[in-house]
């Protein structure tokens, strides 16, 4: 797959916040996307935001320029709720029309906006959907506009759009008439982690939480989780990972919907190893959304060896292949009942650990997912 040194070529991307991070599943992917496609033989440049951590990194004299062979390129960005995207991705754009470049491949609807302009100048355009983001409720009304006009943007100006799910290629088919290609986010396979820095910061011990990891968002459902966990009746305790994304008052919300439980712990956003500590020695996972692109932090829970518990939207199902649990989407008693029953018969959540790990290793590997992106690639530039 490795490409000669004469016949490189140049790919650009745009529309994460920067990498490397977990700032949120778009930011995963492109972390390990990117590099793995470098490692493949292109030449590949990530336009970051100028964001808050950028000042940060800045003033501490880290600021990294390169990234696993990937060139980062910091672009101007005004720093607001929904300004941050809109910014730094027209720059990007007029950026990188102007740059050699073979392919720009943008991330997310809402920077598609300007996919025109790099075309105009004979650059591939490549569009992820990573999910529907116009139906995200953290938007408002012209957020939501915005996003569905870089939608239709990409519909009408992308040479490919990928998508990650059945029922988002269903969507583009049946609104606009427009095909697309499948191709579901990757992992790299993770050995699990004894607990160690958990117990050190939080007192959690291997089994003894049940776990969600993930943006704070009202569309995860997080809502749903403490509701039902605060009839259960169990000794495990419940962490929460994640931070805000432009949610603060509903973050604010789900603090109040804790109010009085001490077996309900916030950790705010974390990254690192502790990640992978989280996840190893979890009871359980449970991701409760109403609406999802493909959920990366499923796929690592599954990688990690977790018993998996999801809503039953199709990209969580799909994701899961039997290897885990489902429940009727926003039930919060059925939620309730489905996670009794676990803590109840600890021997159906230990079977579903094994499944879950070889459901990812069988579909899911970065691997896969650059060999396909390649492919998507090279039928695009040398045809």
């Amino acid at each position: 797959m490795k490409h000669e040194q004469k016949t490189k070529k140049r790919i650009a991307m745009i529309g994460h916040k920067y990498i490397p991070s977990r700032d949120g599943g778009v930011e995963v992917v492109v972390s390990n996307l990117a590099p793995h496609l470098a490692d493949a033989g292109y030449d590949v440049t990530c336009y970051n935001r100028t964001c808050r951590q950028f000042k940060k990194l800045r003033k501490e004299g880290t600021l990294p320029q390169e990234y696993r062979g990937v060139l980062l390129v910091w672009t101007p960005t005004v720093d607001r709720r929904g300004l941050a995207a809109m910014t730094s991705s027209v720059i990007a754009s007029v950026m990188v029309s102007f740059r050699r470049c073979d392919l720009v491949h943008y991330h997310t609807e809402g920077p598609c906006v300007l996919c025109w302009l790099p075309k105009l100048f004979g650059k591939k355009i490549v569009i992820t959907v990573h999910g529907l983001d116009h139906m995200r409720q953290k938007w408002g009304k012209l957020a939501s506009a915005y996003i569905m006009r870089g939608e239709k943007t990409a519909v009408r100006h992308a040479d490919s759009i990928i998508v990650l799910s059945e029922g988002v290629r269903t969507y583009f088919r049946e609104k606009y008439g427009r095909e697309t290609v499948l191709i579901p986010n990757g992992i790299d396979p993770e050995k699990t982690r004894a607990a160690s820095e958990i117990t050190e910061r939080f007192g959690l011990s291997s089994r003894d939480y049940i776990l969600f990891l993930g943006r704070l968002v009202p569309e995860k459902g997080v809502h749903y989780l403490i509701e039902a966990y605060r009839k259960l009746h169990t000794d495990k305790k419940l962490v929460i990972v994640g931070g805000t994304s432009d949610t603060d008052d509903y973050v604010r919300q789900l603090y109040a919907l804790a109010e009085d439980s001490r077996s309900i712990i916030f950790t705010g956003f974390q990254q690192g190893a502790i990640v992978g500590e989280f996840y190893s020695n979890a009871y359980l996972y449970v991701l409760p959304s109403d609406l999802e692109g493909m959920p990366l932090s499923l796929l690592e829970a599954m990688n990690c060896g977790c018993c998996c518990v999801t809503s039953d939207i199709g990209e969580c199902a799909d994701v899961l292949g039997g290897s885990g649990f489902t429940f009727p989407r926003g039930n919060v008693e059925a939620l309730r009942e489905t996670l009794q029953d676990l803590c109840d018969h600890p021997e159906k959540a230990e079977t579903k650990r094994c499944e879950a790990r070889k459901v990812v290793a069988s579909k899911y590997t970065w691997k896969e997912i650059t060999a396909q992106t390649d492919a998507l690639y090279r039928t695009l530039l040398d045809g």
